[in-house]
């Protein structure tokens, strides 16, 4: 039995239709659920990703399985197992990081594959030059994720990369970009206020309200 369909067996054990209801009704209907929550559903895999951890390496045959299987706790699992997994992530891993970002793209899994490509930017120089690319790209979950990409860096935070890819999606009309914008800017302003209060008096009538509101928060 092959992995992907040992998973999905032990998700299709722990179905739960009520769950089900409502998760689907959660996320608008969008995707299909087994109804399992969270804490049972990486119980379930917890074992399966220690076993992967030792091994070194990523079976991405397996990953791509579980991300196009109809059931959202699959794409769930591989947020999960690439979080795991992060130390064995290479810039050259990026295409395959890519292709789940704008596959079934929904808040959920861009937000968490967001934490695994700030990971690899901390890293290798060339993640960083490429989410200056993704900033300007026409899809707006990849924008998403660069600026996002940087949430909880703090003190190692790039300021001039943060910069640059928000004063790229000003004129957005697009709520997931401007949150982004607002999110960046707020979390870095827990380390660097000043920074943050001078780029928004500077950028204010170029910032959507959303925006300004959201790196707002933590100011005087």
């Amino acid at each position: 039995m092959s992995k992907y369909t040992e998973i999905k067996t032990q998700f299709e054990k722990h179905a739960d239709k009520e769950n089900q209801i409502g998760m689907q009704n959660y996320m608008r209907n969008r995707f299909k659920f087994y109804g399992i929550k969270t804490p049972l559903r990486r119980e379930i895999y917890r074992e399966f990703l220690k076993v992967e951890r030792k091994n070194q390496q990523i079976d991405w045959q397996f990953l791509d399985e579980c991300y196009a299987d109809e059931h959202r706790e699959l794409q769930y699992l591989v947020c999960d197992y690439l979080i795991r997994m992060q130390k064995f992530i290479t810039f050259e891993d990026l295409p395959h990081i890519q292709h789940f970002i704008q596959t079934k793209s929904w808040w959920d899994t861009v937000d968490a594959l967001n934490k695994v490509v700030g990971k690899l930017t901390q890293k290798d120089q060339r993640a960083q030059e490429l989410m200056l690319k993704w900033s300007t790209v026409d899809d707006f979950w990849l924008r998403r994720i660069a600026i996002d990409h940087q949430l909880s860096f703090k003190g190692k935070t790039n300021p001039d990369l943060l910069k640059q890819v928000i004063v790229n999606n000003f004129g957005s009309d697009e709520f997931f970009i401007n949150k982004a914008i607002g999110w960046s800017l707020r979390d870095y302003s827990k380390v660097n206020p000043t920074w943050v209060k001078q780029f928004v008096d500077e950028y204010r009538t170029q910032m959507n309200p959303l925006s300004i509101r959201e790196a707002s928060k933590y100011l005087d």
